[in-house]
């Protein structure tokens, strides 16, 4: 009988004198060094890339916030210009580190247990003096809190990187696509996403399709979020005629109606193109620069909005308003913290009494 067939005890021995936890600490980091390290390589050279090109990036956004006064014709000119030029850039990286949290959860969290279970070292760990139950929280635990502080510290970094763009309006705080990269949301994703990659290695046994289990589950819950429940977190406020909305309100939906009637969408857009085409012409200068055609079309699309409003016509607003960026953040990183101390207790608990 070899020491991979031998029959894992059904649960921890009393009788065996634990194994002390630094030494099972040690024993996770000579494990998962490789993958500690591939997820140090990978938050390591986004978060330099993020200081090099936020660098610039601030030092270009210093120009534009020094313009006075920022109504103008010259200083509105600047800030089209800088969107224009990183906004672009800016809005990739944003969506591509959105996947970061799935990825060190498919390939940290699900090959933890995975990896024993089908290469079948478990049965050679669970008759040591470890217990199988400890054995589990001192790999899950260590990486956990190891993974949570690395997104932590990394989130702190692209909310500086960001913040331009916060600054002149062109983004919003509670914009789906940015939410989950700032504040504590970005460490609870990440969490959970190792949570889910651990108990999908449990569950599945065979590190691959564990893997892609992960990356569909993560990618489920971060798509079902940023639909369905974020806007949900707190009720939306209903607003009438806010022209000037706050630019970091969160819009959520909007309707017209006139008379107490609702009025279609569609009809309003075809409403309201046909008279900017009308007024658009009479502001326009000759020879005006391609740059600056989106300021004049703001000035005709407010001219279009006042004579809609002197006319009988209301537009109703329902949206979240940007102080709420931190509630809905603890709202987020509370549930997501939960889930994930359930699914590490479910895989703990799982691992205690399964039959090998």
């Amino acid at each position: 009988m070899t020491a991979l067939t031998v029959p894992a005890a059904p649960a921890d021995d009393a009788g065996l004198r634990p194994v002390p936890w630094r030494r099972m600490a040690w024993v996770t980091w000579r494990q998962h060094r490789f993958a500690l390290g591939g997820v140090a390589v990978l938050l390591g050279g986004l978060a330099l890339y993020l200081w090099l090109a936020g660098l610039q990036m601030h030092h270009a956004y210093a120009t534009v916030a020094a313009c006075h006064p920022a109504s103008s014709y010259a200083c509105q000119n600047q800030v089209i210009n800088f969107d224009t030029t990183y906004g672009a850039t800016a809005d990739t990286i944003a969506t591509l580190l959105n996947v970061v949290p799935a990825l060190i959860g498919a390939f940290v969290g699900a090959p933890v247990l995975a990896r024993e279970l089908e290469i079948g070292t478990f049965r050679y760990a669970w008759t040591l003096a470890f217990g199988r139950q400890r054995w589990t929280l001192a790999k899950l635990v260590p990486l956990a809190i190891a993974m949570t502080a690395a997104a932590g510290a990394f989130s702190l970094l692209f909310s500086w990187y960001y913040q331009p763009f916060f600054a002149d309006g062109n983004s919003i705080p509670l914009d789906p696509k940015l939410f989950g990269l700032r504040g504590v949301a970005f460490a609870a994703w990440t969490l959970a996403a190792f949570a889910i990659g651990a108990l999908a290695g449990l569950l599945i046994r065979r590190v691959v399709p564990a893997i892609a289990a992960t990356l569909a589950a993560c990618a489920g819950l971060l798509f079902a979020t940023g639909l369905y429940l974020q806007q949900r977190y707190m009720t939306p406020l209903i607003g009438r005629n806010l022209f000037t909305t706050p630019v970091s309100a969160w819009i959520i939906s909007g309707w017209w109606t006139k008379g107490g009637t609702t009025i279609s969408q569609s009809t309003m857009n075809q409403i309201m193109i046909t008279m900017s085409r009308q007024i658009l012409p009479a502001i326009l200068p000759k020879n005006v620069n391609s740059n600056d055609i989106k300021f004049y079309k703001g000035a005709a699309n407010s001219q279009v909005l006042n004579y809609l409003l002197h006319h009988g016509y209301t537009q109703w607003t329902s949206y979240q308003p940007g102080s709420r960026f931190w509630p809905f953040q603890w709202i987020e990183g509370g549930w997501l913290l939960a889930l994930s101390v359930l699914l590490i207790a479910a895989t703990v608990w799982l691992v205690g009494r399964r039959a090998t």
